[in-house]
């Protein structure tokens, strides 16, 4: 039997241009005829269509309109017959609401929607999968060769089949619904093919955990996120748009602070800034409807719902070094140091021109020397800026000052 053949029509039908007036060639000025699909309808769910060489051959329709085709194909997979019309269909108009739905694709849940909603696609149930598991273990004790083992493979192949085919029928309608119901529709950018790549490696660098990966494929594959985000850009064309997906399960989506330790577990979305609870898949895709992916530097604006300031350092940011500024200068006549001689020092009892004192006599000020002298980068002490008292530096517990190793040189 053939796999599949190509169908030109062979109805002669007058061909029309865009404003309807009939399409005329341009030498001969005569009527331009097209080829047509010759299909008649039966009843509400089958009708017939002119195969060259058959006859005719009845199928179930699954559009309510007859397929206004030029040409068709015919294929046979798995036992069955199947027939497709090379139909370019009409997109799905805009709603008109102008609302916004972001969608985080998973394997748990296959696509959990901003608004809450979660949706699966279906899957084998668990009669069937032992089926399938059946079928295995009696293809593989088989003779090889042999039509057992042909039979019972072909039996799992049809399993199989079904499966695929209520993941696309589900991906079908639930793109359509999408394309109806949303203005604007905002999936996480996955490369689907990566993430599916084998992890077996060569002779000379074998892979690690290839049974486990491969599993992780199968179940990945199983989900149909390819063919929902592509059926779905087919119906909704220019309303689709891809959000970079790093950091978007790991943002919280009413302060937009980013902690790895705000994902208690694969379901469970504890915020350790602001303390917001909600599921995971549902803040990562509130975070893909508003379009915040891809920052790895958490922005007060970078929250779908609020700009609640983090009470603590992000976990995904370095420790980065405490400025402390350095004062004016004021003008005037500025106090001289009575050890050192010098106007820009804050020495015991003198107020200089800074603003800067002492807190007793004799001591000298920890607080001048912190903010107008000694400037704590996180790297050391900048000692070109302070002079060298006759009773040792007067700043030891500014943190991360070693003391002077090199007076400077006295009036």
């Amino acid at each position: 039997m053939h796999e599949g053949f190509r169908v030109i029509g062979t109805d002669r039908v007058p061909e029309l241009t865009e404003d309807g007036s009939p399409k005329l060639n341009a030498k001969t000025g005569r009527q331009v005829m097209a080829r047509s699909v010759v299909v008649h309808r039966l009843n509400r769910r089958w009708a017939r269509v002119k195969v060259p060489g058959c006859g005719w051959v009845r199928f179930r329709l699954t559009r309510t309109a007859l397929p206004a085709a030029k040409t068709f194909r015919v294929t046979y997979r798995n036992g069955r017959w199947h027939i497709a019309f090379a139909v370019i269909p009409a997109p799905v108009a805009a709603p008109g609401t102008g609302e916004v739905i972001g969608i985080d694709r998973g394997v748990n849940i296959t696509a959990a929607l901003s608004d809450g909603r979660k949706l699966n696609c279906p899957q084998l149930t668990v009669k069937e999968r032992a089926q399938v598991r059946k079928h295995q273990r009696r293809a593989a004790r088989a003779p090889k060769a042999s039509e057992h083992k042909s039979a019972e493979y072909a039996k799992v192949a049809r399993l199989k089949a079904r499966e695929a085919d209520r993941r696309k029928d589900w991906c079908e309608k639930t793109s359509t619904m999408l394309a109806r119901t949303y203005g604007l529709v905002r999936f996480e950018k996955l490369n689907i093919k990566n993430m599916t790549r084998s992890a077996r490696g060569t002779a000379e660098q074998p892979g690690k955990q290839v049974r486990q990966k491969a599993g992780l494929n199968r179940v990945i594959l199983a989900q149909g996120w390819g063919l929902l985000r592509r059926r779905t850009g087919h119906k909704a064309p220019g309303r689709v748009e891809d959000v970079p997906a790093p950091y978007t399960s790991l943002r919280c989506s009413a302060c937009g602070w980013i902690d790895k330790n705000s994902r208690k577990s694969q379901a469970e979305f504890v915020c350790s800034s602001c303390g917001f609870t909600c599921n995971a898949d549902t803040n990562a895709a509130v975070n893909v409807a508003a379009g915040q992916g891809g920052i790895p530097r958490p922005r007060r604006s970078a929250g779908a719902g609020g700009t609640t300031p983090p009470e603590q350092r992000s976990s995904v940011r370095e420790p980065q070094p405490s400025r402390v500024g350095i004062p004016l200068f004021k003008r005037g006549r500025m106090s001289t140091c009575p050890g050192c001689r010098s106007a820009r020092c804050p020495a015991p009892g003198v107020s200089s021109g800074f603003g800067v004192g002492s807190s007793k006599a004799g001591e000298p000020s920890r607080q001048g020397a912190e903010t107008a002298w000694h400037r704590v980068n996180g790297l050391g002490h900048d000692v070109r800026r302070c002079c060298s008292h006759r009773g040792g530096c007067h700043v030891d517990a500014v943190p991360g000052h070693a003391g002077h190793t090199r007076p400077m040189r006295q009036r």
